[in-house]
């Protein structure tokens, strides 16, 4: 695993952690030709299932990062969940999926597995990274026109010069403590354990939580199936109860049993990791502090509760990749990454508010929420109207609404799910080499999404010489009528429009007619030259 080279003298983007965002990020800077050197403490991959649910946005951001095929091939999809109050069921919810779409809402894996994936893939790319295993930063200065960073390493500390350091370094960062910037918001005092387990089962795979259940009462349990037959299973402590006593395994495994036994899961099982993990809602005021920039637990942390945090660390690195690049590359001013921190400090609050009502519904901070809760559940039983309040609201991408980088939108449209600031729709459409899905033309490029009534304008076709990908939809591409209708097209295949879509899937602007003239105004009025 350990890559033997010294490390650079010189380094466009330095990557402070190695783990999943950090790798990620290095992955997508590849995407650009952006080198990168990433350097990790530890001498490998993670332990433990750890962050173990990745939405459909981060499967589209892991599948650019190139580790589609391996994720596809070993994660367990997953569409729904229920949940149950003491023995009964009080919520059975199913996430918005259908036939077409690229990738399921949710799928299940352990963080180490990811890790894996794209360090695996950023060995095809030896001249563009690095991952420095068993080295960590020990010190930095940072400068208006570079950074330079101690790093130690078995072979002793070597100075490395960065145009930019990108802080991916976990919920500990070093980098932060070195800068001496502090957290906002609230930490919660609820505990869980968090064990993993094996155990063979025929059980579907979706999310299974438990209130008060009859094997553990008083407590909150959370169950997911991950890959080679292992259990996640998460429960909540007293708040009286020992933290150190309470990671025995002889104080584990008489409660994992009771639950098995509850719920029929009767083969054999073993222990093979356990943690314990407690609720909060911090963030950093800004993720830009100069040349340095923040992402992942470096700059947020959210409740595990809608599974927002690893997964709101990969959209933080689809963000920061392709506006380090343009910056590097000369296309963009330096200013361009202040849209960086604006757009995901943004994200984190609205993470933050849904994972803080989650975090109070799954472990009540007093009594009042508690006895809200019990009644809430009550009243579940026999009222379907109420079960939306048990909802855990798993994560989804934020619109980033207000968004410096948002341009205009010309013209009538009959829906905002394309809005500027927005998520780019997916849709299936057909094209000379068979169907496809429009976010695999997503992740590197500016693309124009052309929605003619024809031949495509030769005036449209020149905006590629300007470094914007053009993807022709035509009324006979979309066989299914569901780009026009989610991009928000009236008056069915008569209509016309140019929509311009960032590198990271979000939509900048949206333009009635076939007149290229307005996209790049757009660019240029956001000091952009892709």
């Amino acid at each position: 695993m350990d890559d033997s080279r010294p490390l650079p003298d010189t380094i466009p983007v330095l990557i402070a952690g190695g783990g999943p965002v950090g790798l990620t990020l290095a992955a997508l800077l590849a995407r650009h030709g952006v080198r990168s050197l990433v350097v990790e403490a530890d001498a490998g991959y993670c332990t433990g299932s750890r962050a173990i649910c990745i939405s459909r946005r981060s499967q589209e951001i892991l599948w650019t990062a190139g580790v589609g095929a391996a994720l596809a091939a070993k994660a367990l999809p997953w569409t729904g969940g229920r949940s149950y109050w003491r023995n009964r069921e009080v919520l059975h919810f199913q996430m918005p999926s259908e036939p077409t779409q690229r990738f399921a809402p949710m799928v299940n894996i352990q963080q180490f597995h990811v890790e894996a994936f794209v360090h695996a893939a950023l060995r095809d790319v030896p001249e563009l990274v690095q991952v420095a295993w068993s080295s960590r930063v020990a010190g930095l200065q940072a400068g208006l026109d570079g950074v330079s960073v101690t790093v130690e390493t078995a072979q002793g500390p070597r100075v490395v010069r960065a145009d930019y350091v990108a802080a991916c370094d976990g919920g500990r960062s070093t980098v932060r403590e070195q800068m001496g910037l502090q957290f906002e918001g609230t930490q919660y005092e609820g505990r869980y354990v968090i064990v993993d387990i094996v155990q063979e089962t025929r059980r579907p795979v979706e999310r299974l939580a438990w209130f008060d259940p009859p094997s553990n009462p008083g407590s909150t349990l959370l169950m997911h199936r991950q890959p080679d037959d292992v259990w996640r299973i998460d429960y909540q402590l007293r708040d009286d109860d020992d933290a150190e006593e309470a990671l025995k395994p002889e104080n584990i495994l008489p409660r994992v049993q009771s639950h098995l036994a509850m719920i029929g899961e009767d083969a054999p099982w073993k222990l093979l990791w356990a943690s314990m993990y407690n609720a909060k809602c911090l963030t950093l005021p800004s993720y830009r502090h100069g040349r340095v920039l923040f992402a992942g637990d470096a700059a947020h942390l959210v409740p595990i509760f809608g599974v927002r945090g690893l997964n709101s660390g990969l959209d933080d690195a689809a963000n920061l990749a392709w506006k380090l690049a343009l910056v590097l590359e000369g296309g963009a001013e330096d200013a361009l990454l202040d849209s960086y921190s604006t757009e995901r400090v943004h994200a984190t609050h609205e993470n933050i508010a849904y994972g803080a009502k989650s975090t109070e519904f799954m472990a009540p901070p007093d009594f009042a929420f508690r006895l809200m809760r019990e009644a809430t559940l009550r009243v579940a039983l026999d009222e379907p109207a109420v079960q939306s309040l048990i909802n855990p609201r798993q994560s989804a991408p934020v619109a980033y609404a207000g968004s410096p980088l948002n341009g205009p939108e010309h013209g009538e449209w009959t829906s905002e799910l394309a809005a500027p600031g927005q998520p780019a729709p997916e849709a299936l459409v057909r094209g000379p080499q068979g169907d496809f899905h429009l976010t695999q033309c997503f992740g590197t490029d500016f693309t124009c999404l052309v929605f003619g009534d024809g031949s495509l304008p030769h005036a449209v076709a020149d905006l590629v010489t300007h470094g914007i990908a053009v993807l022709d939809i035509a009324p006979e591409a979309d066989m299914l009528g569901q780009a026009r209708l989610r991009y928000g097209l009236p008056g069915g295949t008569a209509s016309t429009a140019l929509v311009l879509v960032r590198p990271d899937g979000y939509v900048m602007g949206r333009w009635r007619g076939l007149a290229p003239e307005p996209v790049l105004a757009c660019l240029r009025a956001k000091g952009l030259q892709p």
